[in-house]
């Protein structure tokens, strides 16, 4: 399923994370349980960072793709909500091994990384990035 742009955020970071909405995975992916901040690995699922397209994809028929080059990239300058670049979401993905991806109803409005790992809503975890 082809995503829009529009309900995605990519996060720069040591270990860069995709936030989708409304995703149809949603309910595909495991729930998230990170209390202590650790965050899963999801077992059978995959991520392919590209400039113009980022694919996530799950075992069977689920996986979602994203026009990665029309999508909002944010963190890793200023204080975290500077416009950043694809690419360079692209090389963090590529160093980290991978990116968390999480899968929400809609985007968060503030990072709160302790309410969105702890919210029971919150699906999703690490994805190893695939070449």
């Amino acid at each position: 399923m082809l995503l829009d742009p529009e309900n995605t955020l990519f996060v720069r970071g040591a270990t860069p994370v995709l936030f989708l909405a409304g995703a149809s995975v949603h309910d595909a992916l495991p729930p998230l349980t990170a209390p202590d901040g650790a965050i899963p690995r999801c077992e059978g699922w995959s991520i392919v960072p590209r400039l113009t397209l980022c694919v996530v994809d799950g075992p069977g028929d689920h996986g979602v793709l994203v026009p990665a080059l029309a999508a909002p990239v944010i963190g890793d300058t200023d204080d975290g909500t500077a416009p950043g670049r694809m690419a360079d979401w692209c090389d963090d993905t590529e160093r980290a091994g991978g990116a968390v991806v999480l899968s929400l109803d809609r985007l968060p409005q503030t990072l709160d990384w302790s309410a969105l790992l702890s919210s029971g809503t919150t699906r999703g975890g690490f994805l190893p990035a695939m070449g």
